[in-house]
């Protein structure tokens, strides 16, 4: 018989480059293929780097290595898209939109036409067929689980979809690099945003965003302090910002709530202020009478609106209980969901038992155990 092709993401890192060996291993015809994606002019840039070491990987398991270019794609879908939603006081996932329009969009579409019968990568997650239907699972390896940034796979992909890693340990990850002599065993983990490499996000913004200060207001909305722009500024952040009023024995204050037409900073010394003590949600802020106008919460209950919601194995069903991550490596929280479909447009919300602090923007994704079930874009 003839053996299946995988087109695998090469990525310069081990985790692509044992994930090659594997199913050089088990037996599949595999393709390397380097992904050219965009970076500012004013950046430092080591992808050339990358692409050699993934070269390196490539002659060395003696594979056919490709390079497909998808600057273009990456600068519209991942990189103005991130800017745009910053833009608006919105803390987007660039890594979600990059797994959803570059590497299963633009390269999972141009490897499958040129032949592929899987496209693979070095994520942490397990893709697992039951039922002649496909779940998408966490990995072995909590701490490097990746599920998380890919909510927005569908059944479809996931059938041509390889996670060679999914089942190891990072350890074991490792041990097998160096067992198969690979050139970039050694070789440490990239960290953040690919594009960005060292330098700060906030940075990054301010090349395309204008600084503008604003007040920092405590929880009675008394001016504290001041920041340089509360677009550039998430929730449960505590850097950033200016205090000016403290004393020697003030803790830390983190961002609780922001009024982005206003351009105010909220922040408490307790992270949850605004729902974990008094069940209330900030409305609004009165410049002229200083004060915060807020409305009830339901006491046992906090809950979270979806946009762009894809769910993967199955919608899931009311009243049963779930968890959701509402950020990469964050807490499992007990939730419960509410789904309203009307006509083409699904509605739904994550009940949360427990008060949560989520900005908008952010990618809120459901399990059922192990299982992703998918997710959406908080509202």
């Amino acid at each position: 018989m003839k053996k299946k092709t995988v087109f695998i993401g090469l990525s310069g890192g081990v985790d692509s480059a044992v994930s090659a060996a594997l199913l050089q291993k088990s037996g599949y015809e595999v393709v390397g293929v380097f992904i050219k994606t965009w970076h500012p002019n004013f950046l430092v840039c080591n992808e050339e780097e990358e692409r050699h070491d993934a070269m390196r990987v490539a002659a060395y398991l003696n594979i056919p290595f490709l390079t497909f270019d998808f600057q273009d794609i990456y600068k519209k879908e991942v990189a103005d898209y991130m800017i745009s939603e910053y833009r608006i006081g919105k803390t987007p996932n660039p890594d979600v939109m990059c797994n959803k329009e570059v590497k299963f969009g633009a390269f999972f579409k141009k490897a499958i036409k040129m032949g592929a019968d899987y496209v693979a990568t070095g994520h942490y997650a397990i893709n697992k067929n039951f039922k002649n239907q496909f779940l998408l699972c966490k990995s072995v390896d909590f701490s490097k689980d990746q599920s998380y940034f890919l909510w927005t796979l569908q059944q479809e992909q996931l059938k041509r979809i390889l996670f060679p890693v999914g089942y190891l340990k990072k350890t074991e990850v490792r041990i097998l690099a160096k067992k198969f002599c690979l050139p970039v065993a050694e070789k440490k983990d990239s960290q953040g945003i690919c594009f960005l490499g060292d330098v700060n996000l906030k940075e990054f913004l301010k090349h395309y965003i204008k600084e503008k200060r604003g007040k920092v207001c405590d929880k009675k909305g008394k001016e504290i302090g001041y920041h340089n722009g509360v677009v550039f500024h998430t929730l449960g952040e505590r850097h950033g910002f200016t205090i000016t009023k403290k004393s020697s024995n003030d803790k830390p204050y983190y961002i609780v709530d922001k009024d982005v037409k206003k351009n105010i900073l909220f922040v408490s010394q307790r992270r949850n202020l605004f729902f974990e003590n008094s069940h209330k949600t900030l409305l609004n802020f009165d410049s002229k009478s200083s004060q915060s106008v807020f409305m009830d919460l339901p006491k046992e209950n906090f809950y979270v609106g979806l946009e762009n919601i894809n769910w993967i194995f199955e919608v899931p069903k009311t009243n049963k209980n779930y968890t959701a991550q509402i950020r990469y490596q964050g807490e499992f929280l007990s939730c419960k969901m509410k789904i309203e479909s009307h006509k083409n447009c699904q509605r739904a919300e994550i009940i949360f038992k427990k008060s949560v602090l989520v900005a908008s923007g952010q990618s809120c994704v459901l399990y059922d155990g192990n299982v992703c079930l998918g997710g959406g874009v908080v509202k």
